[in-house]
């Protein structure tokens, strides 16, 4: 192991050795007790088998054999969850096949980021994470479950399922993937498309026509954002079937992968046996370091510097952006694929995908590879390929046979993925910035090298729709570090301010130095625009950027790691931060299901801590 990956493991292992012990011994206490069908009244049993075939309900109560809990997050407004519409029938007969039972213990909110991005909607997106947990609790709380399958794949959605899986870490539990739609019109051809509409150059009719033949059918976007990360971090995690994550959903691949899922919760449910591995002792700080390291080896969504600070905190251990950080220095960048390069994720999986990265940092010293997996072997085995193999002569009629072999040891396109010895970059793509400003990050992976430093006059901003205002007046187009804020979660839910990409992106296009300092989000598709996003404190909170004018030198140096406005010190102690103008307040608080949030900004953590709602 590298000494860096070493000593941040080890540092927050003896942060975190308090809440962790505590959480073992809770989940070493559910896993100690009876079965829920032997230990519930004969009233509770019956509800809760009263909807199974007979046969079934023999099955669980008489012959004690096991009941998957499934938690789905299908919906057909998201193309990334609407091929989960099949997927409960597979896995109950695969699951009868083996003998076990199998019931769709609840369904939680699944919202697309594409379909709410600038609009209201968009402010309930990040506090949906902790609903979406929040959801799976009340699925699981029926406490009738030896195990459990989470279906689920998008932004906060995946964050959520693990979350509250974690909350019944005494359950074995495995992640069921739907995969990636196939490749439409290129993630560089629709950003310029993008930038020629912020310029007036097309209409809405040629951008609707590029935005459908982007986003065209069923599976995740192709871009690697956070619903495609999220897939990278649960391989790195050993919590899928191996090499699950980027297999298309209507490819007979999935299907096999789908039932091997079910095989593999319960090959690691019986208690007792070695093969038994609850979700809560499989992750542990290893566990999550991976995932920490995978993330910056691959340039992934900064939503996740968020999402799994929550996610590791939900298992009793405690991170910070500091780790994150400090491991960044030392993770090199292996993948190029959009918005980091022009490749998409079918190129990406092409290549080599998640099994390369993986097998890359393992034999590199990035990655722990002596953790548990839900596969049961080595996390190394995740590197590899899964097939179809046709079955044997005498048993032709048998459906094809679902086994795993090793990738190529060189990459399939150097463009997209390489190798350790020879990454993109020394560094992994995310940066922590400090100074008078607070504490943000900025995803570099995707800016060029000579904007990682950019300095000059702010222009300061309540709301993103005054930013579009201003551009669109022409009042931009100079040097010019953009600051929105009152974005942050206790102000208006934390949202993505991917619409802001486009009129920015043309402005450097011009030849301005641009950059954008906020404490909102960006997203996965963080561009190749410089963004301190994230600032912490936040605005409403008393934080610095409500100190900013109009005017202000703002110096954004992602090579020194600073962010800084260059104010007199006694002139910028004396300022008193403006607050939040009464008329947005009460904008951000109602309307479109904002007021049923109310309860959640008000005692939301900092984006560092996770932006966690249920401490």
């Amino acid at each position: 192991m590298h000494p860096t990956v070493e000593r941040v493991t080890e540092r927050i292992r003896q942060r975190s050795a308090p809440l962790r012990s505590a959480y073992l011994a809770r989940v070493q206490a559910a896993i100690e007790r009876p079965r829920g069908a032997d230990r519930m009244g004969c009233a509770n049993v019956a509800h809760a088998f009263a909807a199974l075939p007979g046969s079934d309900k023999f099955r669980v109560v008489a012959e004690k054999a096991p009941n998957i809990g499934v938690v789905t997050a299908y919906n057909d407004m998201l193309s990334a969850h609407q091929p989960y519409e099949g997927f409960p029938a597979v896995i109950r007969d695969e699951a009868r096949r083996l003998g076990a039972t199998v019931q769709v213990a609840g369904g939680v909110p699944a919202m697309c980021d594409g379909v709410t991005q600038g609009y209201p909607g968009m402010e309930l997106s990040l506090f949906s994470r902790d609903t979406i947990a929040m959801g799976t609790a009340v699925a699981l709380t029926h406490d009738v479950f030896d195990a459990a399958l989470l279906l689920g794949v998008c932004d906060k959605i995946v964050p959520g399922l693990l979350i509250g899986a974690l909350h019944f870490g005494h359950l074995p539990c495995v992640f069921v993937p739907a995969g990636p739609m196939s490749s439409g019109l290129s993630n560089s051809a629709k950003a310029k498309v993008r930038e020629d509409y912020a310029q007036g150059l097309v209409g809405r009719g040629e951008l609707l026509e590029a935005e459908s033949a982007a986003y065209h059918g069923a599976g995740t976007c192709t871009f690697y954002g956070t619903a495609n990360s999220n897939q990278m971090l649960l391989e790195a995690m050993g919590l899928h079937v191996p090499g699950a994550a980027f297999v298309h959903p209507h490819a007979p691949l999935r299907e096999a992968l789908t039932r091997e899922a079910v095989r593999r919760v319960l090959a690691i449910t019986a208690s007792g046996s070695p093969e038994f591995r609850p979700i809560g002792r499989l992750v542990d700080e290893r566990v999550i370091v991976n995932a920490m390291v995978a993330l910056l080896a691959t340039g992934g969504s900064t939503n996740h510097l968020i999402h799994w600070v929550a996610v590791a905190r939900a298992a009793g251990i405690l991170i910070d952006w500091s780790d994150f950080a400090e491991l960044s220095h030392v993770t090199p960048l292996l993948a190029r694929v959009y918005p980091n390069g022009s490749a998409d994720v079918n190129q990406f999986e092409a290549a080599g995908g998640p099994g390369y990265v993986i097998r890359e940092l393992v034999d590199a010293g990035r990655m722990h590879g002596d953790v548990d997996t839900v596969s049961g072997r080595p996390l190394r085995a995740q590197s590899e390929q899964p097939a179809l193999a046709a079955a044997e002569a005498a048993d032709a009629a048998a459906a094809p046979v679902l086994h795993w072999r090793p990738r190529p040891e060189a990459s399939g396109d150097e463009a997209v993925l390489r190798p350790a010895a020879r990454p993109f970059s020394a560094h992994g793509g995310m940066q922590l910035l400090t100074g008078n400003l607070g504490r943000s990050v900025i995803k570099v992976s995707s800016v060029p090298d000579d904007r990682h430093v950019v300095e000059a006059p702010a222009r300061v901003f309540d709301t993103q729709e005054a930013l579009q205002q201003a551009f669109k007046a022409g009042e931009l187009n100079r040097d010019v570090v953009v600051v929105v804020r009152f974005q942050g979660p206790r102000s208006n839910g934390m949202p993505e301010l991917h619409k802001l990409t486009p009129p920015l992106a043309v402005l450097q296009g011009k030849g301005f130095r641009v950059a954008l300092v906020t404490d909102g989000r960006m997203s996965g598709a963080s561009g190749k625009v410089p963004a301190a996003i994230h600032v912490s404190p936040e605005a409403l909170a008393g934080g610095p950027l409500g100190k900013v004018r109009d005017g202000d030198p703002i110096r954004l140096d992602a090579v020194a790691g600073t962010l800084e406005a260059l104010v007199d010190p006694a002139e910028w102690a004396a300022r008193t931060p403006a607050v939040l103008p009464p008329e947005l307040a009460e904008v951000n608080a109602h309307g479109l299901g904002r007021e049923l949030f109310g309860g959640l900004r008000r005692h939301v953590t900092t984006a560092e801590e996770g932006a966690v709602t249920w401490l």
